[in-house]
């Protein structure tokens, strides 16, 4: 669905994206992060031709946004539903008026861009609040509102700007369920820009990590999370924080999948090794289970203990 082939972006002497290269497929939710500076707001702006690349090729739908003229471009971003991290209403018009914005700037009838509205409030779960207006929705409602109008034109991809990041946890949740909710419903691909690593865990089915303007890792969650090695599996399922202690911490890394033994084996290992379990950690993503857990031992102990978990088959990393 979305292909990005070696897009690079400069201004002046910054190099904001420096050969990216990524593969979204159609009908999943992709998840983009990164540290601040890396690119992100960049990729968001080529991905809706607000900029073109300096460089490289991108390709929504199999048609490439780098060499459109202005007017197919302009019809081109319609297939493409932007939802922000503010929402960005229009203050003065009711929700319903709101979502129907795209469909009157696209031409569509007065009769159909009703319809549609309304198709469109019941969708996101908002279905008798079209009269009311910004001020009398919550930040949730408005940010349904905000999806609802970013699905008016019937996009094929759905690209979402930090959609959360002004949410509490309990409504960032119902956000997220909405969006995969939609995705199942109407096969729209989603691409999430987020910092935010439970928002990947909670929403997405891809991940792609974006640093210095360049895509570092990139794969399906349930591929990047078992490879202890990737900065993507620390940030998904991160080291868990242990108490002040003297004694040396070994982190023990191990995943599962169904059929696979589940992490009490882990535990027994532990057990029959003597290691004395400070923290841990235990993740679900897709049908992977994954788990770091930290271990305190003395300094003279700590080779015959890693020694035994590897043998066992589990990753060990010593604490610095």
């Amino acid at each position: 669905m979305i292909s990005l082939r070696e897009v690079r972006k400069v201004y002046g002497d910054v190099v904001a994206l420096d050969g990216v290269d990524l593969e979204i497929e159609k009908g999943t939710i992709h998840g983009i992060v990164g540290p601040s500076g890396a690119g992100k707001s960049t990729l968001v702006r080529c991905l809706t031709g607000l900029d073109r690349p300096t460089s490289g090729v991108i390709e929504v739908a199999g048609q490439n946004l780098s060499e459109v003229s202005e007017s197919d471009l302009r019809q081109a971003r319609r297939r493409i539903g932007m939802v922000f991290q503010h929402v960005n209403l229009f203050d003065a018009r009711t929700a319903a008026e709101n979502i129907a914005y795209p469909l009157r700037i696209a031409g569509v009838p007065a009769a159909r861009r009703a319809a549609r509205v309304q198709e469109l409030l019941d969708l996101v779960g908002l279905g008798n609040r079209g009269g009311s207006y910004p001020s009398q929705l919550s930040g949730g409602q408005k940010q349904r509102i905000g999806i609802a109008r970013a699905l008016a034109t019937d996009p094929d991809v759905l690209l979402c700007d930090e959609p959360t990041s002004a949410l509490d946890s309990a409504t960032t949740r119902q956000i997220l369920d909405l969006i995969r909710d939609i995705r199942d419903r109407i096969g729209v691909t989603v691409v999430i820009i987020t910092h935010e690593m439970d928002v990947v865990r909670q929403a997405c089915d891809a991940v792609s990590l974006l640093d210095h303007g360049r895509v570092v890792e990139s794969g399906r969650i349930a591929d990047v999370v078992v490879d202890p090695a990737t900065r993507l599996s620390h940030a998904l399922v991160p080291l868990p924080p242990v108490p002040d202690t003297e004694l040396a911490v070994i982190d023990v890394f191990f995943t599962s999948r169904p059929g696979e033994p589940t992490g009490a084996r882990v535990f027994d290992v532990v057990a029959q090794l003597g290691g004395d379990v400070t923290a841990g950690t235990l993740e679900t993503l897709g049908d992977v289970q994954v788990g770091r857990i930290a271990l305190s031992a003395p300094q003279h102990d700590v080779e015959r203990l890693a020694r035994g978990l590897r043998e066992a088959g589990l990753h060990v990393e010593s604490r610095s």
